[in-house]
């Protein structure tokens, strides 16, 4: 079969591997799509801390059953599917407090195993979740990353009406936001660098504010009469973001850290403290909340299907890297299509 393997850093070519075997407890899918994650650029550039060359890239998969080895548990070949990419040990302590999804031993596919940028992709049965058929495959390719959104509302506590700021426009940002419109946010900024994509958060009705030209906390400031808004999602995993988000945060308000820093950023802690803020961590999502963004998806998949801004066809996805790093390009979410084997 052919996939997307990362060799070494800086490199990842489309090769012909052989096609994973089936053990007990296992199912081999056959891949729709796949869509290139935050954690994919990582791992390209070298700095995954646990990812080892050679590895077929990607975590967001959904696909058809190709074959069940073991319990079927509700699943049969041909069924469409979303693969939930945790694999909890189940026997450390989180995992037995039930957040196996934080697990101390967690692996995940695509970054600890092979993935799924490819033509099949081998998983835990009960780590899959069956697609309505009515959802198309470009909305359910994004399943995975409404899913991270779906647990940081939950963990943000978020209570409909409230205002709420954004910090950056990538694919977690735009479905952050995505699911705030949903659960009847009363206002929704949202802030990046990159113009392109603040157009296109215009286009499903959000404020925007690109900081090359102005500061968040000025905008917020200057729009609330100085009190800021009620939730901050800092979805940019940058410094900036770190500094930034208890300016922007109103007085009792609620910070939910979402986005992933690759090293130590400072914090204000003089705003958490005088400010009385909360301020409260997310980390991916439970496999009922990977279920929960399944069924909602197709409710909203015209806003799904307009996050996808690229599909790539599989033997051309060891160009996806260059688009991504391709100023011209308005890169939110692409998407690698495995069923397409065009040269």
């Amino acid at each position: 079969m052919k996939a997307l393997v990362w060799t070494e850093p800086g490199k990842a070519e489309v090769r012909e591997v052989s096609s994973p075997k089936v053990s007990p407890g296992k199912t081999r899918v056959k891949v729709t799509y796949c869509g290139i994650c935050g954690s994919d650029i990582g791992i390209f550039a070298g700095k995954h801390p646990r990812a080892k060359a050679p590895l077929i890239l990607g975590h967001e998969f959904i696909g058809v059953i190709d074959e069940i080895e073991g319990e079927l548990k509700g699943f049969k070949v041909g069924d469409r599917v979303a693969g939930w990419p945790n694999i909890p040990c189940k026997e450390c302590y989180f995992c037995k407090l039930g957040i196996p999804h934080v697990c101390k031993n967690l692996k995940i596919t695509g970054i600890d195993l092979d993935g799924g940028v490819a033509e099949y992709v081998v998983c835990d049965t009960e780590n899959l979740v069956k697609l309505d058929q009515s959802l198309s495959n470009k909305a359910a390719s994004i399943i995975e990353p409404l899913a991270v959104a779906v647990r940081s509302l939950h963990q943000a506590g978020f209570k409909s009406l409230s205002t709420v700021a954004v910090m950056g426009a990538g694919p977690i940002g735009l479905m952050v936001a995505i699911m705030l419109k949903y659960a009847s946010a009363s206002r929704i900024i949202i802030s990046d660098m990159n113009e392109g994509r603040l157009s296109l958060c215009k286009e499903f009705g959000f404020e925007t504010v690109n900081i090359t030209e102005q500061s968040l906390t000025e905008y917020v400031n200057s729009t609330t009469n100085g009190v800021g808004t009620d939730y901050v999602f800092e979805c940019s995993g940058t410094e900036m973001g770190s500094l930034e988000m208890s300016k922007v945060c109103r007085i009792g308000g609620t910070i939910c850290q979402t986005g992933v820093h690759k090293q130590p950023h400072q914090v204000d802690l003089r705003d958490i403290n005088f400010k009385e803020q909360q301020i409260i961590g997310s980390r991916g999502h439970t496999m009922d909340e990977f279920r929960q963004a399944a069924a909602f998806a197709k409710s909203i998949q015209d806003d799904l299907e307009k996050a996808v801004t690229q599909i790539v066809p599989l033997a051309e996805s060891d160009k996806v890297f260059e688009y991504l790093s391709d100023p011209a390009m308005v890169t939110v979410k692409i998407v690698v299509d495995c069923l397409s084997r065009a040269n």
